[in-house]
């Protein structure tokens, strides 16, 4: 864990190095309490305990599996407060692109996904220090993506999200029904959606680490989309065909 010193450094807002390229990962952790989900073991389905729960600490949740990669190296790792809970920040050894995650408190899922849209829209821009270096984050970054239960199930926003910047950003949304209940509030920010769902669905970290290995090497959406689906089919153990009818991309 880094220092007090360290967090202050790391949540500058000021400008960013253009020439940098950071995926920024936005997770709600998985609720049993606060989320309307089936319930799942209590050690796992805690929102407020990062560190176990299944979206998060858990082998198959963002921060482990990506901390397990032999593709990223894990940079910073520190609290924020009560309601982002934890960040990480990964480097790809290979391309240089930045990977920041934060885990929400499983009871703001709704700040969460506010955030993600905000974020998509451009409204809600940041930056981080990295060891010296001014990374985009939020608004800023390349490629934004949520993680999680798909509260819009559970509520309602009465937010706009319009885009307010003119830039198309890239968004990969994981968690049951994405494509449904996203879609009207992601045609506001004018995102292109890489990958998404049109049912129920595990929103592990396999699909999103193997989609984000072809989005890196810049090849076509369905090729994205491809990739998340072949690392679904393998850990969750259904055909590729089956995969592929369940994240898909495009509105």
């Amino acid at each position: 864990m880094t220092s007090i010193a360290d967090e202050k450094e790391l949540l500058d807002n000021s400008s960013f190095d253009s020439n940098t390229k950071t995926i920024h990962v936005l997770v709600a952790l998985c609720d049993n309490k606060y989320q309307g989900i089936v319930p799942v073991p209590a050690k796992i389905g805690n929102g407020q305990d990062p560190a176990n729960n299944l979206y998060w600490g858990c082998a198959y949740g963002i921060r482990s599996y990506f901390k397990n990669s032999s593709k990223w190296q894990l940079l910073k790792r520190f609290s924020i407060d009560s309601v982002k809970m934890e960040r990480v920040v990964f480097k790809h050894k290979v391309s240089g692109y930045y990977l920041v995650a934060d885990a929400y408190n499983g009871k703001n899922i709704k700040d969460c996904t506010v955030d993600f849209l905000q974020s998509c829209s451009g409204k809600m821009k940041d930056s981080l220090n990295v060891n010296g270096t001014s990374i985009g984050i939020n608004g800023n970054a390349m490629l934004l993506s949520y993680i999680g239960h798909d509260g819009l199930m559970d509520f309602k926003l009465t937010e706009k999200f319009i885009n307010t910047d003119g830039r198309s950003r890239d968004a990969i949304i994981l968690a049951c029904y994405s494509k449904n209940y996203f879609a009207p509030y992601l045609q506001q920010t004018r995102t292109r959606p890489l990958v998404w769902s049109t049912h129920l669905m595990s929103p592990e970290a396999y699909t999103l680490h193997d989609a984000i290995e072809s989005y890196i090497k810049k090849e076509p959406a369905e090729n994205i989309r491809s990739s998340a689906a072949k690392a679904y089919s393998k850990y969750q153990k259904c055909s590729e065909k089956a995969a592929k009818g369940l994240l898909v991309f495009g509105y």
